[in-house]
């Protein structure tokens, strides 16, 4: 019974050839143009490393203000473009509001950085970096919680529908 289904399938298709075109794929080249995925990976590890590095020289124990500060530094001392405390403003409903958004670190334009020094991430902090994305539009954030034994398990990405 099968078979038969395939036969007629198949001879539909082939007398119906026509109708169907294959276009052989171009084959892509790693090194061709990048994706906007593999920039924004590439700045994330980019500042992963920075943030171990702080890590690594403080400790865990500091106030947000303080380790914010010393991954700039890093961060500038790497090359890394980005902006600190960056002022993105808000419009609702088609009006300004009076106060903009403040992110704490914005890589590139393309990452953003929210810093915590806290026991326990709650899901406020995940809403927080999730509302920022969204009206920045970018689609990576990193969630950085310096109050850890090792960064490496502070450090939590956040996707705005990675695309």
């Amino acid at each position: 019974m099968l078979l038969s289904v395939l036969r007629v399938l198949w001879s539909y298709l082939h007398l119906h050839s026509f109708l169907f075109t294959v276009v052989p794929r171009k084959p892509m080249s790693l090194h061709s143009l990048p994706s906007l995925n593999m920039i924004e990976n590439t700045l994330a590890t980019q500042i992963i490393g920075a943030a171990i590095d702080v890590h690594r020289e403080l400790g865990p124990g500091l106030l947000e203000s303080i380790y914010e500060e010393c991954l700039a530094m890093e961060l500038r001392k790497r090359g890394v473009p980005f902006e600190q405390q960056a002022h993105v403003p808000v419009i609702y409903k088609g009006e300004r509001v009076r106060n903009d958004l403040r992110l704490d670190i914005w890589v590139d334009r393309k990452v953003i950085v929210e810093v915590k020094a806290v026991e326990v991430l709650h899901p406020i902090h995940w809403a927080q970096i999730m509302s920022y994305l969204k009206l920045t539009n970018n689609r990576l954030g990193l969630l950085m919680n310096f109050n850890v034994e090792l960064m490496k398990n502070g450090v939590e990405r956040v996707t705005n529908r990675m695309y």
